[in-house]
């Protein structure tokens, strides 16, 4: 693309407020004029092809994180091209996501993105670009949380509670490809609808005793690791389902306050580890990229169907938004 296609004005979201709910979510979109401001020194213009739309985007544009910074364009995870920055870069296709994007300086939710040269990354060539700007947030956290609960072993026996979100997903990908005995759990289905490495075990949390199932089929052992990215929902049974020394990770919670037997913690010899992916910026997930990208390209790991029904344009925002924390099943993307 040349300089003067590049200057061409181009369409962003733009939050000045939070706003009250789902049903009036204050998002405007507005023209952006590039080269104001255009790329800094050690930074790059990102032409963005396909942005993913997370829990973490909307929760923020509702007033749930109050270290985000008013106004701006929101976005956390991308795939697109560089268009201005050193002549080694432009042109590259790239990858990506970051705690920073969308929440202290302008996201993805975009046609245009200003990034950190350290965050820069190719994708991989077997994804599209779309496969590409969905893999950000997910990935990252799922595997941030398994390396903080110090790695997924082959001996592991691993619960993901929330397992058809898009973390819980990821972290049994993750999970399966380390060759763990994986053991997954969603409230009202019994059916695991994301890619797996090796066969896992669903469980209904709504008609079924988990963690009676899950002692019973490892000899009265449990789960070594709980990715719990539900939170307060499943605490109580996560717990019960924890073998000695067993670590449980955190992304999210409904209720901030649960029930704690504090006696069960300490003679479990248990750990409770927080992941919160907003304190990792694009460059440590470009780090987790590099360690990520060689199983994409092998195929051992998958990106998330891409269905064509839930990628909008950024005219469809508040639509985009909604469906996000409502439930659906499919990874949502804008396609600026």
């Amino acid at each position: 693309m040349d300089t003067q296609t590049a200057q061409k004005a181009g369409k962003a979201l733009w939050l000045t407020q939070k706003s009250p709910d789902l049903d009036n979510l204050q998002i405007d979109v507005i023209d952006v004029d590039v080269p104001r401001p255009g790329p800094g020194p050690g930074q790059v213009l990102v032409e963005i092809v396909a942005a993913g739309v997370n829990p973490s985007d909307v929760k923020a544009s509702l007033g749930h994180m109050p270290h985000a910074i008013w106004p701006r364009t929101p976005g956390r995870d991308f795939g697109g091209i560089v268009r201005e920055g050193p002549a080694s870069l432009v042109g590259l296709e790239v990858w990506g996501g970051g705690g920073e994007l969308g929440i202290s300086q302008n996201g993805s939710h975009a046609r245009w993105m200003v990034l950190d040269q350290k965050a820069v990354r190719a994708k991989p060539e077997n994804l599209t670009m779309e496969e590409a700007g969905s893999i950000g947030v997910p990935f990252i956290t799922a595997f941030e949380g398994l390396q903080e609960a110090g790695g997924v072993q082959p001996t592991d026996v691993v619960l993901v509670c929330g397992a058809n979100g898009k973390v819980g997903q990821a972290a049994i990908q993750l999970a399966t490809m380390a060759g763990a005995n994986v053991f997954a759990v969603e409230y009202n289905t019994g059916t695991f609808i994301g890619h797996a490495n090796s066969p896992i075990e669903m469980l209904n949390g709504q008609t079924q005793d988990v963690a009676s199932i899950i002692r019973e089929k490892t000899g009265g052992h449990g789960a070594d690791i709980v990715f719990n990215t539900v939170g307060s929902p499943y605490f109580e049974v996560a717990n019960k389902t924890m073998a000695k020394y067993a670590r449980q990770i955190f992304i999210s919670t409904f209720d901030r306050a649960v029930p704690f037997d504090i006696f069960n913690f300490f003679r479990g010899c248990h750990k409770y580890i927080g992941i919160d992916t907003l304190a990792l910026s694009s460059v440590d997930g470009a780090r987790i990229f590099d360690k990520l990208k060689p199983k994409f390209e092998d195929g051992k790991l998958k990106p998330f169907p891409i269905n064509p029904a839930t990628c909008y344009s950024l005219a469809d925002a508040s639509k985009a938004y909604a469906s996000v924390l409502r439930g659906t099943s499919d990874r949502v993307l804008f396609k600026p």
